[in-house]
């Protein structure tokens, strides 16, 4: 194969399921109903075409239910496609499911070998690399223990391990680049660019738009079944991320609340420049923080904190007013707490507002709203990535 050859080809790819609206309750309802069975055909992918050429980094991007999965199981050839054809020249190794395969009743070890065979790996290479996947997973003491003993951080270890311990030519990966505590994910990172290093194919779904600009030649955006757009990973997130945005706006979320309920957080606004309530956020622009709070009894010395958190469940930020030093000398009946920033330093994205109400002491909830408000924010004036923009100017000497 010249290097000019792709390495994955798909070419017309379509991929129907059938969707019952009867649900048969016996076997003989079964047959009877066999030529007459109330379904409809859901085309998951339709018409899909693109190459990956060798050493290349291809992301695919899409909402939920897009067909992303779908696709990565027709490329590993878990499912077959209806029409079209997929072709992968060399070994692959996919990060779909971790530990997908795996069975409970069995040692680390012994999946270890199952899982390779199940992806088809020799045994003879899985022995050479055996001590590699296991220290890997930092699973040296449980290796002869059966997974079903595992926690949920060493079973996805394990089967991160053996995916990329393997060795394939092509390496697939759906959405599992977050596993396990934060040494276990530098790990992972370091085996991706090692990965890149030496020429292997990569082809990764997220919905972290940063990592698809970061690490990827080229992506590609499904939409619904179908290629929406292929090119450059910056246009192909910026044309994404606009539709992403249509239509949505400041959603208050009824969601978790506790306290003791001797103040309460009435409501949180989201103002613009001129102080009124907006939709959307723009990074980079000027925006503040309204909350408005009520107490039937006074409350002496109160603190009010936010936090803001990305849609990875990232915390992006933690102020508060006694981290500012900023004193509330009481709460008694309706009151109003500002928080201003002349440039919001968040970049393009979804992002969630929790707020609390504590007491003098910072040490008792009085009210607490956890993910209380999700908003959008809007490309600004920058094209800085990442999650927050740093502001402030380049100058060249001379």
């Amino acid at each position: 194969m010249s290097s000019s050859d792709p390495i994955v080809r798909v070419s017309h790819l379509s991929k129907r399921f059938r969707v019952f609206h009867e649900r048969n309750q016996s076997l003989k309802q079964s047959l009877l109903r066999m030529r007459r069975s109330n379904h409809e055909d859901f085309w998951a992918l339709r018409n899909i075409s693109f190459d990956v050429y060798e050493g290349e980094t291809f992301g695919i991007i899409g909402h939920n239910g897009s067909g992303k999965s779908t696709l990565l199981k027709c490329l590993t050839g878990i499912l077959q496609p209806d029409e079209g054809t997929v072709s992968v020249a060399g070994t692959i190794s996919a990060l779909l499911e971790l530990g997908a395969g795996f069975h409970p009743e069995l040692s680390g070890r012994e999946n270890v070998y199952l899982n390779a065979a199940i992806i088809g790996v020799p045994r003879r290479q899985i022995e050479e690399r055996f001590d590699d996947i296991v220290a890997f997973a930092g699973l040296e003491q449980f290796i002869d223990n059966p997974v079903k003993n595992y926690s949920s951080g060493m079973f996805v270890r394990l089967g991160f391990a053996v995916a990329v311990n393997v060795d394939p030519d092509v390496l697939i990966i759906d959405e599992v680049l977050s596993v396990g505590d934060a040494d276990f994910q530098a790990k992972c990172g370091d085996k991706i660019a090692d990965f890149r290093e030496r020429g292997k194919t990569i082809v990764l779904v997220t919905h972290t738009m940063d990592d698809v600009v970061r690490l990827c030649a080229r992506a590609a955006w499904i939409d619904h079944g179908t290629l929406k757009m292929i090119g450059k990973p910056a246009d192909i997130t910026d044309a994404y991320l606009k539709t992403a945005h249509a239509g949505r706006g400041v959603t208050v979320q009824e969601g978790m609340r506790w306290g003791t309920g001797e103040g309460q957080i009435e409501r949180v606004e989201l103002l613009g420049a001129d102080g009124e309530p907006v939709q959307f956020l723009t990074s980079g622009e000027p925006h503040a923080i309204r909350l408005v709070l009520h107490a039937d009894q006074p409350i002496i010395g109160p603190e009010v904190a936010i936090e803001i958190y990305d849609q990875s469940s990232t915390l992006v930020t933690d102020v508060s007013t006694q981290g500012r030093n900023v004193r509330i000398d009481q709460v008694h009946g309706d009151r109003t707490v500002t928080f201003e920033l002349d440039a919001l330093p968040l970049t393009e994205g979804t992002y969630e507002l929790s707020c609390s109400l504590l007491d003098q002491s910072g040490q008792r909830e009085l009210d607490v709203r956890s993910r209380y408000v999700r908003f959008d924010v809007l490309k600004g004036a920058t094209s800085d990535r990442g999650l927050v923009t740093l502001g402030g100017n380049w100058t060249i000497d001379g």
